[in-house]
């Protein structure tokens, strides 16, 4: 994806966040039309939030183990089930709004909705190998 980059910077820097619901659910993108554009696969979004970065840690959030689940239905429709390294987290009200932008912004995803999740709650084991090198936890 060309909007990548590997110095800490990625989409989650330069786009608004994604305002959230009464709910605490944070909506992007708009609905696609299907017949004309084939609907994306789970990877290509997991790529795009390898682009979000929490401010305090340099490793994207996709492999410091936040994101749980990406769903993508076969309208586009995209929803995400994501958790910050702790509940006071001070990104919590940019960072979920970050994530919906950025999965809204791949061809083939349509709507976007970013649920904030505690349960289970983030540990370091749910980080992959390559945040744990990076963070030299090895």
């Amino acid at each position: 994806m060309s909007d990548t980059h590997h110095d800490g910077f990625g989409l989650g820097h330069f786009m608004p966040s994604a305002p959230a619901d009464e709910d605490g659910v944070f909506h992007a993108g708009v609905a696609i039309d299907t017949s004309k554009i084939q609907v994306a696969e789970k990877e290509a979004v997991a790529n795009a939030l390898r682009t979000v970065y929490d401010p305090e840690i340099p490793v994207n959030i996709y492999e410091l183990g936040l994101v749980y689940d990406i769903d993508i239905d076969a309208d586009g429709g995209c929803v995400i089930r994501m958790t910050l390294t702790a509940p006071g987290c001070p990104v919590a009200g940019i960072l979920p709004g970050q994530v919906a932008e950025a999965a809204a912004s791949v061809d083939g995803i349509g709507e976007v909705a970013v649920h904030l999740v505690w349960d289970p709650p983030w540990t370091p084991g749910l980080m992959s190998d390559v945040a744990k090198v990076e963070l030299d936890m090895f």
